[in-house]
């Protein structure tokens, strides 16, 4: 999961800094998700996926489809 974001957020050359602004946190604690050292909380999971446009599965690794079954 922790690879997800991180590739995520490296595909379109966003910061941490950035996507801690979008989810209100600090940049440390976002780095901390990154890295694997501190869980992130399903709201956190739910606000990526929707600003990627992506499934929560795929940040969860539970599937390698990034498009959500509901967008057509």
């Amino acid at each position: 999961m922790y690879k997800r974001i991180r590739d995520l957020r490296i595909d379109r050359d966003l910061t941490q800094q950035q996507i801690a602004q979008l989810l209100n946190i600090s940049q440390a604690t976002y780095s901390r998700y990154e890295n694997g050292n501190l869980d992130v909380p399903s709201s956190v999971l739910i606000k990526l996926a929707n600003f990627y446009n992506v499934s929560v599965d795929y940040i969860l690794g539970q599937t390698n489809i990034t498009k959500r079954s509901y967008d057509k």
